[in-house]
């Protein structure tokens, strides 16, 4: 009961989370059943233990991050880019291949024998450095060259090391920074540049990866052969993955077969991650994906008005920031699952299992909630300012 009493923040986005994480575990529990036989120990209970333990892990990332001021969130932010460049520097310089391709995503956490993958810190981290930057020059007369050290710099140097194994994380952050920029009030012909110049660094990337397929570890084959098989009608031996959610979703008509009777969880890689909205659907049907839907658009919902509500331009900026890119992320694992996109490799937040994506998700949250309970703090402050009445009873 203590702890509820010192939750802060808006109660509406903790509902939302704890309702997404509640759900998330019988799917998760089902979808399992996959990786526990293909690897062979045939236990799934060890993956309801291990979700289990993530979201536990990363609900206390939430509560402990949305006890700290959010003003403490932009000189930290000056401090982490240099750490999480570091970061990322070890993470490519490891060469992962798969199959030829860069899959150098994940560090090892030193001890504890665990994966961390850097990307999806380095991108929370960026939007808090954006928001700061953006804030610190509202409502002042720019030039493009004056933010091209401090502002874009930084993000080139994220994006173009997390690029080579990762299109899609990129893709992502650079339209959030994009979209962040443009409602921070950061001239539009500048924003223009930015995109042309985004374009022609990532032309350059492709070219040279074709040019000198051995230069370096990277997916660009991948890439294009997800784009080619979206874009082409004829199926294929590589639209497996597609077509077995489609087989999940159109089994799962209005309310589902069932929870844990999935078929194609069996058949369909990544179904705990990457695919689990197909699984939901085919459990849960239609109610289920609507369900979804309702939850990530309240979210949606509850940030715009947070930000609305922030008593600061970074307030406002901050939740914007950390809080879009999860309902967007969340849009993309959905419209891949009904194949209204290309297959991109990313998760549903706080639905699919895997634990960086769930701590981070948690991490932005909880900067979204401190946020929100220092609005809730003026409020009470002005109240017991107009009231002394209730001053006076709490010192009695």
């Amino acid at each position: 009961m203590q702890l509820l009493n010192n939750i802060k923040g808006d109660k509406l986005i903790w509902a939302i989370a704890a309702l997404l994480a509640i759900f998330s575990f019988l799917p998760v529990y089902s979808a399992a059943s996959n990786l526990a036989y293909v690897g062979g120990t045939g236990n799934t209970f060890s993956y309801f233990v291990k979700h289990f333990m993530h979201l536990f892990l990363g609900f206390a990332i939430m509560y402990g991050v949305h006890k700290i001021p959010y003003r403490f969130f932009r000189g930290l932010s000056m401090i982490m880019i240099p750490i999480v460049l570091v970061l990322l520097i070890v993470t490519m310089l490891q060469g992962t291949t798969i199959e030829g391709a860069n899959a150098s995503r994940w560090i090892q956490i030193p001890f504890v024998g665990m994966s961390f993958q850097t990307s999806t810190l380095a991108a929370v981290v960026l939007m808090v450095y954006v928001a700061r930057y953006l804030s610190k020059v509202h409502d002042k007369n720019i030039t493009f060259k004056e933010t091209l050290l401090p502002l874009w710099t930084p993000v080139f140097f994220v994006l173009i090391l997390i690029l080579p194994a990762n299109f899609s994380t990129t893709a992502i952050i650079f339209l959030m920074v994009m979209m962040l920029s443009f409602i921070g009030g950061y001239p539009i012909k500048y924003l223009a540049i930015i995109i042309g110049s985004g374009v022609v660094v990532l032309s350059l990337f492709i070219l040279t990866a074709k040019a000198f397929p051995g230069a370096m570890p990277n997916r660009v084959d991948t890439w294009m052969s997800r784009i080619e098989n979206f874009t082409n009608e004829e199926a294929s031996d590589s639209d497996y993955q597609i077509e077995k959610a489609k087989i999940a979703i159109a089994s799962g008509n209005i309310f589902g077969v069932g929870p844990g009777k999935s078929k194609q969880k069996n058949l369909l890689p990544q179904s705990s991650s990457d695919f689990i909205f197909a699984i939901i659907i085919e459990e849960y049907g239609l109610v289920g994906g609507l369900f979804l839907l309702v939850m990530y658009s309240w979210l949606l919902f509850r940030i715009v008005i947070v930000s609305q509500k922030a008593d600061t331009v970074f307030g406002k900026l901050l939740v914007l920031g950390v809080g879009l890119p999860i309902v967007f992320q969340a849009l993309i694992n959905m419209a891949v699952a009904v194949e209204l996109f290309p297959v991109t490799g990313q998760t549903l937040p706080l639905i699919s299992s895997g634990g960086t994506s769930i701590w981070m998700t948690c991490l932005a949250i909880g900067i979204i909630l401190s946020v929100s309970a220092k609005r809730q703090e003026i409020k009470e402050s002005e109240y017991q300012e107009e009231n002394p009445l209730e001053i006076l009873s709490e010192t009695i």
